[in-house]
């Protein structure tokens, strides 16, 4: 085939590798909805059982979730960092992937409160710890005029991909709320269920990826590694100062985006929200989700995405301080509408946003000093929220901090977005930044 027409092919389809790459989001999005929905009410109904108030339990959920995301946060850019040597990406991927299957599965055993928050803790763990490889694979199977095409996809196809067993689990679950099924029974059936989704999705990018940029193996690798994390900043990182600026507006916007994924449940449960509408809200944010990503990734060929960040962001702005007055149904659904119409592009733009500017070759360790900020944030958010809600008794007047630091992120990000377009304009775009274009016999192979 000519090259031509090869490089034709690779415009209007997708390789089998990005498509293998996008559908693990698919897989990994099912826990995703699980944990969002399902967890906060068996964590709610165990805390009640303990003898809990409902403050006292968003307090406390509140807490559990900023522990995993601090612990994640601190592993992150150390794992990251040793997944760039050569062929280290692939079997952390996978191993750091069946850790949280089979903490999946264990979650839908009956177990004491105690139990099932170590449980969750170790799977949501390895879950965050799989998305910091899978995110860094991003260089590797496709290039930078791509990007963002197959970034918003994989957030996209995570959305509505994901439906197909909450669908499912929503049966179920609906069956023991009339007594036709046993709860116990019902939960390990959603839970297997999911985590049997999961492990599908994942076999097939592990089985075929390969890594195509890393960072020659040298002796003592652990040594190394942390040796490389510590001086990354030192080195010689064409416009660091972009880079810089871009993690401090990413730690200060995505504190929203993560916040409102991971209480929103939490926060309707709080607020007397029926569950079955808590957990059809939710499930509308995912279909909604599902094109506007696809949407964000097609205007990102048309206008600079730096600009499209600045406008997702400022649009989550609104939802969070639409929220500080939230107090009826209709309006946590129409929050639920708002979200699923923003979240994918910003957190799909941002992903491929920072992947243009980093060095390619060490996608691993910057991807995990993104986590840093990514998790950062989420641990600061979520303990916001659990501060003032515990001094309050009111959990809207939780949410007034978070609109505070979107609103920061935002002024912050037009800052780092100046000064990389500045950069770009006097230095041109980093070389270490451009992936190497598929020959066009890899194009040929790699398309269905």
């Amino acid at each position: 085939m000519e090259a031509s027409d090869a490089q034709k092919i690779k415009k209007s389809t997708f390789t089998t590798i990005e498509k293998k790459w996008i559908m693990y989001d698919v897989g990994n999005s099912a826990f995703t909805l699980l944990i969002s929905v399902f967890i906060p009410i068996i964590v709610g109904n165990l805390c009640t059982e303990n003898g809990m108030t409902e403050d006292e339990y968003q307090t406390f959920w509140s807490l559990i979730t900023s522990i995993i995301t601090l612990v994640v946060a601190v592993i992150s850019p150390v794992i990251g960092t040793f997944a760039d040597g050569e062929g280290m990406k692939k079997p952390l991927f996978f191993g750091s992937a069946i850790v949280g299957i089979i903490g999946c599965v264990l979650l839908g055993m009956p177990l004491p409160l105690a139990g099932f928050i170590a449980v969750f803790i170790v799977s949501k763990i390895s879950y965050n710890i799989s998305l910091v490889f899978y995110d860094s694979m991003l260089t590797d199977v496709t290039d930078m005029e791509r990007v963002d095409k197959i970034s918003s996809h994989g957030y996209a196809w995570g959305y509505i991909g994901s439906c197909a067993p909450f669908i499912v689990s929503i049966g179920i679950y609906a069956l023991s709320l009339f007594d036709l099924l046993p709860d116990m029974w019902a939960y390990m059936i959603i839970f297997i269920l999911n985590a049997a989704w999961w492990l599908a999705f994942t076999l097939p990018l592990t089985k075929s990826y390969k890594q195509r940029h890393f960072v020659k193996r040298e002796p003592h690798a652990i040594r190394q590694s942390f040796n490389r994390l510590f001086s990354v900043f030192k080195e010689k990182v064409p416009n660091k100062k972009g880079i810089l600026i871009f993690l401090l507006a990413f730690f200060l916007y995505i504190d929203g985006v993560y916040t409102v994924i991971d209480l929103a449940t939490t926060y309707g449960y709080a607020l007397h929200i029926d569950q079955i509408q808590l957990v059809l809200a939710l499930l509308l944010t995912q279909i909604i989700a599902f094109p506007c990503a696809i949407i964000s990734g097609i205007l990102a060929k048309k206008y600079d995405n730096g600009k499209l960040i600045i406008f997702f962001i400022t649009g989550y702005l609104g939802v969070a301080l639409f929220a500080i007055w939230l107090t009826q149904a209709w309006q946590f659904w129409f929050l639920a509408v708002c979200v699923g119409l923003l979240q994918g592009g910003v957190q799909a733009l941002s992903r491929s946003y920072f992947a243009k500017i980093i060095p390619i070759d060490k996608s691993g360790e910057f991807f995990g000093i993104m986590d840093v900020f990514g998790k950062g944030a989420s641990f600061f958010g979520t303990l916001l929220v659990a501060i003032v809600t515990d001094l309050t008794n009111n959990i809207n007047y939780g949410v007034i901090p978070i609109s505070c630091l979107i609103g920061v992120g935002l002024v912050t990000f037009v800052f780092a977005y100046i000064e990389i377009r500045n950069y770009e304009k006097h230095h041109g775009k980093s070389i270490l930044s451009d992936s190497p274009e598929l020959t066009s016999e890899e194009n040929t192979e790699n398309n269905d």
